[in-house]
């Protein structure tokens, strides 16, 4: 193996020069480097753009399925996805610390969720043993390396497994939105219905206060009525984010003809950059955290709209993100209830 970095640029088989994330294929060897720990892997939890992108690929077909995201690993080495470029995280059991690493919060057998994206992450699959498709997890048999500086949150005691895994693979957004959301701000939530949506506007209705407006746009009913029975919002919308002039008049409406100071767009389809623009004031945020964002579409069409906002790419850490995230469930029973039947 060539001398190890930090950033594991060591597993780069092609392009020479890329960083993990960015390159093309990995050295998916399980040899455990001296900088790297060895992760017998349990489930993946896949990127919710890249696994609606495979199913539908697949026509939710679970065997092409399973041979989509094998092929992908195969060429690849690791889990992204060519057409999102997406790749989502895991859980598993720590088999191995390499000899220059020197953390006392892991020993060998302690069970991790890795929270850097499966994009930059070598992964072998000996055999995918189960796809739950309404939950975007895949159970394998597996092994995955975690590079120097790769982050991971060993599991919580407090809540089962599957609970813990489904609320640390969108950790970043409530975090994010802790960050952000500012008492008496109007935010609008995109995707409201889906994991990241929920925790995001649980997270803003505890930031604006008494005087503050939480819009969610989802678009099943029963998403909306789980977010306003559950106390989740102020108002829920049904609309299709890529309708954007249909977005804006339903969502100014919810807030009294204004614009927003904040807009979080957490869907998992493309196409719904300006919804999520449209309806912020100048001056505001637009947090682009959806995987199925295109940054072109959304710096463009701003300026073609005449939009004078400031736009922030979803990057998924921020600092104690994963102790932020499970602190939502950990405070709010309903919100638990409502992730435990669904995706755990």
């Amino acid at each position: 193996m060539k001398k190890i970095c930090k950033y594991g640029t060591h597993r780069v088989l092609e392009p020479a020069g890329a960083l993990p994330q960015a390159a093309y294929k990995l050295d998916n060897a399980m040899d455990t480097a001296p900088n790297e720990i060895r992760i017998d892997v349990q489930s993946l939890n896949i990127d919710s753009a890249s696994f609606t992108q495979i199913r539908e690929e697949a026509q939710g077909d679970i065997e092409k399925i399973k041979a989509k995201i094998l092929d992908i690993v195969d060429k690849r080495g690791k889990m992204q996805n060519p057409v999102t470029g997406s790749g989502g995280m895991l859980i598993g059991t720590v088999a191995e610390i390499g000899t220059a690493l020197h953390r006392t919060d892991i020993k060998k057998g302690d069970k991790i969720a890795t929270l850097v994206s499966l994009s930059l992450t070598p992964l072998k699959i000996s055999e995918i043993t189960a796809i739950h498709p309404d939950i975007d997890r895949v159970d394998v048999t597996a092994q995955a390396i975690l590079f120097e500086t790769g982050i991971y949150a060993k599991l919580p005691e407090d809540m089962p497994e599957a609970l813990a895994l489904a609320v640390l693979d969108v950790a970043g957004a409530p975090a994010q939105t802790a960050k952000l959301v500012r008492p008496g701000d109007s935010v609008l939530i995109l995707g409201g219905g889906g994991k990241s949506g929920m925790l995001c506007c649980n997270e803003a209705m505890k930031r604006v206060g008494p005087t503050g407006n939480v819009v969610a746009v989802c678009v099943l009913e029963e998403d909306r009525q789980r977010l306003l029975s559950n106390g989740l919002c102020h108002h829920a919308l049904i609309a299709d984010a890529t309708r954007p002039l249909a977005v804006l008049d339903k969502t100014l409406e919810a807030n009294g003809g204004r614009e927003y100071d904040i807009s979080f767009n957490v869907v998992n389809v493309s196409n719904t950059e300006m919804a999520g623009i449209l309806p912020v004031r100048d001056g505001g945020i637009v947090y682009l955290f959806s995987m199925a964002t295109s940054f072109t579409q959304a710096a463009l069409g701003a300026e073609g709209a005449g939009k004078d906002v400031t736009m922030l790419v979803g990057n998924g850490y921020t600092k104690d993100h994963a102790e932020i995230a499970l602190a939502q469930l950990r405070d709010n029973p309903k919100l638990r209830k409502l992730f435990t039947e669904r995706w755990a």
